[in-house]
């Protein structure tokens, strides 16, 4: 994959500075998307129409030299740590090797990400080097806008996340319920951790790995970020939203499905139609040109059309629809753009999710989730799953 860098160009132009500096290690998005290189140890990616990369150690040198998409690699060693660190102490010494660094290339200013380490912004700022926080957030903006590669990662990401959905849906389908109302499995009783564990153990056979998932059920679904926890119960909402990483790729998944066991109320009947028509609505509204303020729109629309509040017409309202309609998916789980107020224009190679949702501890929580990307005429749903309420 060869990331278009035109517009990290542009804006180092038009700020006037020589390079862009990223001191991290690949977990950071950014970095891995700048340097195309996966360490799990900090190192440094300068860009100046290149990309240059610095290790600390020999370690990742051979492979980095292999793999990277990088013009050169190179190490402390390689700028005299060892007799700077003598004249200086180990400390100052790394300061001094990383401006012999941005020298060797002519940088004398850089920008850096809003999160960077202040160590290392003073320590080349003593050394002469203007150092300017990027407060537009560059490369995160240049990888909003996914190439036809990286679609097709995300595509199997959320191919695997709904190899997963069948198998936490299964677990539901196959509960019996117990005099008390909470299911069992296999004369156990279903927990929120036992559904998980479907879900973890299908992910992982399909090379992909998820720090957390959500399986949250009755009161813990108003909380759309409560994970879930304890017995699940029969005739209640169970919010499953599972967001996979591909271990090899570092792509993302995200889709989220609401399910009930047996009779729902007649609220969550309701709740969930109206939430379907508002997911409806939203993806009606996706296309090139529109915002991500006007999808999440349409969402509000039909929410606060059946009387229900949203964050719209009450800012300080616990209930009804509480967050925004969608964010990016890439590299990070969030991720621009934003589909929510303020959301910027959507364009082609944006990928996105739709997720509106009602919650109520009275009623519990509801959500539905497709992933989706922003094409030349409107969208391609990359989720191929069914929306159904009662398993």
């Amino acid at each position: 994959m060869d990331p278009d860098f035109s517009d990290l160009d542009a804006y180092l132009d038009e700020q006037g500075l020589d390079g862009y500096l990223i001191d991290a290690d690949s977990e950071d998005a950014d970095q891995y998307y700048l340097s195309g290189f996966d360490a799990p140890d900090p190192f440094v990616t300068l860009y100046d129409g290149e990309v240059h990369l610095l290790f600390s150690r020999s370690l990742e040198y051979g492979r980095a030299t292999r793999e990277a998409r990088a013009e050169s690699v190179e190490r402390y060693v390689d700028y005299d740590y060892e007799a700077k660190t003598e004249e200086h102490g180990r400390r100052e010494a790394v300061w001094h090797v990383l401006a012999d660094f941005l020298d060797a290339y002519d940088v004398d200013s850089v920008a850096v990400p809003p999160r960077f380490p202040v160590a290392t912004a003073d320590g080349v700022r003593a050394r002469g080097v203007a150092v300017e926080p990027d407060e537009d957030s560059a490369v995160t903006e240049v990888r909003a806008t996914k190439t036809e590669d990286e679609v097709e990662l995300i595509r199997d990401a959320q191919a695997a996340n709904e190899k997963a959905m069948v198998a936490a849906e299964r677990a539901l389908r196959d509960a019996d319920v117990a005099a008390d109302g909470t299911l069992e499995l296999d004369g156990e009783p279903l927990t929120s951790e036992r559904v998980k564990e479907e879900i973890e153990v299908t992910l992982l056979r399909e090379g992909c790995a998820l720090d957390d998932t959500i399986v949250a059920c009755g009161s813990d679904a108003a909380d759309p970020h409560d994970r879930g926890s304890g017995p699940l119960t029969a005739g209640d909402p169970v919010v499953v939203d599972i967001f996979p990483r591909d271990k090899e790729t570092k792509y993302h998944g995200d889709m989220t499905r609401t399910f009930v066991v047996g009779e729902p109320s007649e609220t969550v009947r309701e709740w969930y139609d109206l939430t379907a028509e508002a997911h409806g609505a939203a993806l009606d509204a996706v296309g090139p040109g529109v915002t991500g303020a006007d999808v999440h729109d349409a969402v509000c629309d039909v929410y606060e059309a059946a009387g229900l509040p949203t964050l719209r017409s009450d800012e300080s309202t616990e209930t009804g629809f509480i967050h925004s309609t969608g964010h990016g998916v890439g590299l990070d789980v969030h991720e621009l753009p934003r589909v929510g107020p303020n959301g910027g224009e959507l364009e082609p190679g944006h990928v996105i999710t739709i997720e509106p949702g009602l919650y109520d501890p009275d009623v519990g929580g509801l959500r539905l989730e497709d992933l989706v990307v922003v094409t030349e005429d409107g969208y391609e749903n990359l989720t191929d799953y069914p929306m159904e309420l009662v398993v």
